[in-house]
């Protein structure tokens, strides 16, 4: 695993419709938007936020853990409107010594369904197999969320199987996980 190169680029990473970049104070409306719906985390571990203020410390707990190299957040972005943020990724739990990491995301309810999330996880796993030199990505996902499975099964994922009862998410109680994973090797393919 490069950790150096993982953390080393916040911003640049892209493809011809879209552009992974740092998440900056002048996003907090977008941010907010996100995390104020709860449709948004009903599959996730994360508790929405009603409160922009409590959003806009939020944005620098980016910052903050970035630095403290334990996540790194990107803003989802058009090429075609690089100042609006549609959704965040993410990279954390890394694991040097399996050579691993999870990712994670989410969009603005407004950005569903239009393929946004599928090619930012592309450009993603291109970051961090390349780059990186990571050799096991990974995605947690509650049962019931077949859109983020559908995201993930594009990319190349496999489903590995069903974690029973075994996560504690916030607002979420005890909850099972379904683990999907992809290697480098499979990746290369």
């Amino acid at each position: 695993m490069n950790i150096e190169a993982v953390f080393g680029q916040l911003s640049g990473l892209e493809s011809d419709r879209f552009l992974l970049k740092k998440i900056e104070n002048q996003h907090l409306e977008e941010v907010f938007e996100i995390y104020n719906n709860d449709k948004v985390f009903e599959y996730c571990g994360i508790i929405p936020k009603h409160n922009k203020d409590t959003v806009n410390n939020m944005i620098g707990h980016f910052e903050r853990d970035y630095n403290k190299r334990s996540k790194v957040k990107w803003g989802i972005f058009a090429q075609a409107e690089p100042d609006r943020l549609l959704g965040i990724i993410e990279a954390f739990d890394f694991n040097q010594k399996v050579n691993g990491v999870t990712i994670g995301y989410f969009l603005s309810e407004l950005h569903w369904g239009k393929g946004i999330a599928t090619e930012a996880v592309g450009i993603l796993l291109d970051y961090l197999f390349k780059a990186g030199s990571i050799n096991r990505i990974q995605a947690e996902v509650m049962p019931l969320n077949e859109a983020s499975k559908k995201v993930l099964l594009k990319n190349g994922f496999v489903q590995e199987g069903t974690l029973r009862q075994a996560a504690l998410w916030a607002g979420k109680g005890i909850i099972d996980l379904e683990i999907y994973s992809i290697l480098k090797a499979d990746y290369v393919k």
